[in-house]
């Protein structure tokens, strides 16, 4: 294998750069990205560069030239067929190709701003100024932690959830529990309130009721970036279509990051996530599989958001449970813990504001681990002791 392709410029095309060279590999890597700024860091964008900082805070630590990585910013993907992957520019000829191209932000019928890109988050940022009323869809991870930083600049803000609950991903008795933090920061939060589209100046409501906002953000969720594939011999299916190791229908063609539909041995089904965690360390096992090793990736699903004064934190998959341990109280000032057992098996966990418990946790899940429901729900217990 002389010449590599790398389909992507976020941390998954970036760290499949990085891995292509630790793992070994010594031909040319060439790195194909849609937007015009350099590989960047997304978590930021909806806390740091949002509030003003500088955007220095979502570099990566890449020396693409010490890579010896050809980057070409601003030509995205437009096609693929064996050995080709297509741009407006011409045709790029690859015999490995790594597919990083994320996913893209879901919109409503309208106008209203996006956040996805470093570009959405600094349009976005000059705009967030005291006494703006500005107007969330979506009560999401994005919602939340935007509905955070505007609070905190002074914005009138209004967060809409079609749903019962914010964190429609977890269950809804722990997204139920986060309600009284939007009030704590002066933040109305109108669950099961469907937006239907954005007009200037306004939202329309299911309902039909106009709410008036000087700004909206739409955060609804997010789609993968799998258009340009269409026709190709290329799998796709919600996703990138990839075994558990990361390998697509098509030979010599891998999938990474938030693209990715993939196949867990662990939970028997196919997976589709959209987190940091996969973006960091799937390229290890995607690039190992390109390059010829044998790899399998099929971790405990893991995610986490500073949003609303705490810092939120899940691992594992609560399908199956049929128990679920409280580990300390919502409220408490030490944080607190829900638990999911499948019998007496810990599955999935979410903690808020006690970060070594989830650590923990996800070690224990990780080894199948049987806890004592008594001791687990002790706070005086690690849970690597439960």
């Amino acid at each position: 294998m002389k010449r590599v392709v790398v389909v992507g410029g976020g941390l998954a095309g970036a760290r499949s750069a990085q891995e292509l060279r630790a793992q070994g590999y010594e031909g040319t890597i060439t790195l194909l990205a849609a937007e015009e700024h350099v590989p960047y860091d997304r978590p930021p964008l909806s806390k740091e560069v949002l509030r003003g900082s500088q955007d220095d805070h979502v570099q990566l630590d890449v020396d693409w030239r010490d890579l010896e990585v050809d980057l070409h910013l601003g030509r995205p993907a437009t096609g693929l067929r064996e050995g080709v992957v297509e741009t407006a520019e011409g045709d790029v000829p690859y015999d490995g190709l790594v597919l990083a191209t994320g996913a893209h932000a879901l919109r409503l019928k309208g106008s209203g701003f996006p956040l996805r890109t470093l570009d959405d988050a600094l349009t976005l940022s000059v705009h967030l100024t005291e006494g703006t009323k500005l107007v969330i869809v979506g009560a999401g991870w994005i919602g939340a932690e935007v509905a955070t930083g505007a609070a905190q600049a002074g914005c009138d803000v209004t967060v809409l959830e079609a749903g019962p609950a914010p964190l429609q991903a977890l269950p809804v008795e722990v997204g139920q529990l986060t309600i009284p933090w939007y009030a704590d920061l002066g933040i109305d939060l109108r669950v099961n309130t469907a937006a239907k589209s954005v007009q200037r100046k306004a939202v329309v409501l299911e309902s039909g009721e106009k709410l008036a906002a000087e700004l909206v953000l739409v955060a609804v969720g997010a789609a993968p970036e799998t258009a340009w594939l269409k026709g190709s011999p290329v799998t796709v299916d919600h996703g990138v279509v990839v075994d558990e190791h990361l390998a697509t229908s098509m030979p010599g063609v891998v999938a990474v990051g938030d693209c990715v539909a993939r196949w867990s041995p662990r939970y028997d089904m196919r997976l589709r996530m959209e987190h940091w965690d996969d973006a960091l360390h799937g390229p290890t096992v995607g690039v190992a599989t390109l390059l010829g090793k044998d790899a399998v990736y099929d971790p405990i699903p893991y995610f986490w958001s500073d949003q609303l004064g705490h810092t939120i934190q899940w691992a594992g998959f609560a399908k199956g449970a049929d128990s679920v341990v409280r580990r300390g109280e919502p409220g408490d000032a030490d944080g607190w813990a829900f638990c999911w057992l499948a019998g007496t098996r810990l599955v999935a966990m979410l903690t808020v504001d006690r970060p070594r418990d989830l650590v923990q946790g996800r070690r224990r899940m990780t080894d199948g681990a049987e806890p004592d429901p008594t001791r687990l729900a002790d706070l005086a217990v690690p849970v690597k002791s439960a």
